[in-house]
């Protein structure tokens, strides 16, 4: 049986042991120093960039916000404007049509002006009762207008009263007829046309010549307490009048 064979030990002073522990502290104490010292100027270097950083963003927000603001009063405007510029539009544009209307206007009264100046003026030759111009004119659906101007200026102070009927003379089939009152509204008994007047007046209406007929001239009658009156004009004269 061999002996045991005795444990080796070693032996390291004392003073060594210290050393490497306290080496081992000043690391460690190093490593939290230089960790902490990193800290202290990551701190002190990025809190200012970010505070400068909130502090752009806050003014980029406040200038989006005037920016759209203005934005919101500029469309407000603008929307404003183009309706200020539309009812403009419609004003001026009734305002031309109210002119053009009063143009009509002046002109017809000058033109009945000048026709009264020349119907009784001193140098005119005073006329009794009598059909003065008819015009007659084309409508649609077959129709005529026309309008029969009768004066009289030998009595000034008097006012003529009565009624007036036309017949249209021509050919159909052939052959002369005649398109009395009645025919030509298409209406039995129709009743004549008053007229009541001291200088002049005008008569206008609607008649209906017949199919196939052609017209030649008019006979207008006018029937008053005082006058009678039978005057014959030229269908074409009146109706070149009327299409003027």
């Amino acid at each position: 049986m061999s002996a045991p064979v005795p444990s080796r030990f070693r032996i390291v002073p004392r003073d060594a042991a210290v050393r490497r522990r306290g080496t081992s502290l000043l690391l460690g104490l190093a490593w939290v120093v230089s960790v902490g010292a990193v800290w202290w100027a990551a701190s002190h270097t990025a809190a200012p960039r970010l505070a400068q950083a909130d502090a752009a963003r806050a003014q980029a927000e406040r200038e989006a916000k005037a920016v759209r603001s203005e934005l919101t009063a500029l469309r407000q405007r603008e929307s404003t404007l183009a309706r200020s510029d539309q009812i403009s539009r419609a004003a001026n544009a009734e305002v031309q049509d109210a002119l053009a209307e009063r143009d009509e206007e002046i002109a017809a009264l000058r033109a009945d002006i000048a026709f009264y100046e020349r119907l009784v003026g001193s140098t005119s030759q005073r006329k009794g009762l009598t059909v003065h111009v008819a015009e007659f004119a084309p409508e649609a659906g077959g129709t005529w207008r026309y309008q029969i101007m009768l004066t009289q200026t030998m009595n000034r102070g008097a006012i003529s009263e009565g009624q007036m009927r036309f017949t249209v003379e021509g050919v159909r089939e052939g052959k002369l007829a005649a398109v009395q009152w009645d025919e030509l509204h298409q209406q039995r008994s129709a009743p004549a046309q008053a007229y009541s007047f001291r200088y002049f007046q005008q008569l206008d209406g609607n008649v209906m010549l017949p199919p196939g007929f052609t017209p030649q001239r008019v006979k207008v009658s006018l029937h008053g307490e005082d006058a009678a009156v039978e005057q014959a004009l030229d269908w074409k004269t009146a109706t070149a009048a009327g299409g003027k």
